[in-house]
């Protein structure tokens, strides 16, 4: 089984800079594919990047350019750096990992971290 952690939430006034850390324990990290998703109260969950299991990384269009996802295999570390921070990216946002990309895209990962608060004013 993987175990998935998020840290590195907080409040931060716009324009400022974040980054979200995921451990993962439990299994082979460098074969996972992962995700960070985020929901914000009263809406819907959305993607907003993934990373496959060799690294190349997907953006949702509200974040290119701000936001950057990145794997750490020798860490087990899933990370999320957010700059340029706007008042529409609080969220609680969510690391979600599977060894099958599609998976990880549609939001239907096997594993999921427990969130991490981001709030932007």
């Amino acid at each position: 089984d993987v175990q998935l952690v998020e840290s590195g939430g907080g409040s931060v006034q716009a324009g400022g800079s974040l980054r979200l850390s995921c451990a993962a324990s439990g299994y082979t990290y460098s074969s996972l594919c992962m995700s960070w998703f985020r929901q914000a109260p009263g809406k819907e969950r959305e993607g907003v990047a993934t990373v496959d299991s060799t690294g190349n990384a997907n953006y949702a269009d509200s974040v290119k350019g701000r936001f950057t996802i990145s794997k750490d295999n020798a860490k087990n570390t899933l990370y999320l750096q957010m700059n340029s921070l706007k008042p529409e990216d609080t969220a609680m946002y969510y690391c979600a990992a599977d060894f099958t990309l599609s998976r990880v895209i549609s939001g239907s990962a096997r594993y999921w971290g427990q969130g991490t608060q981001v709030t932007v004013s």
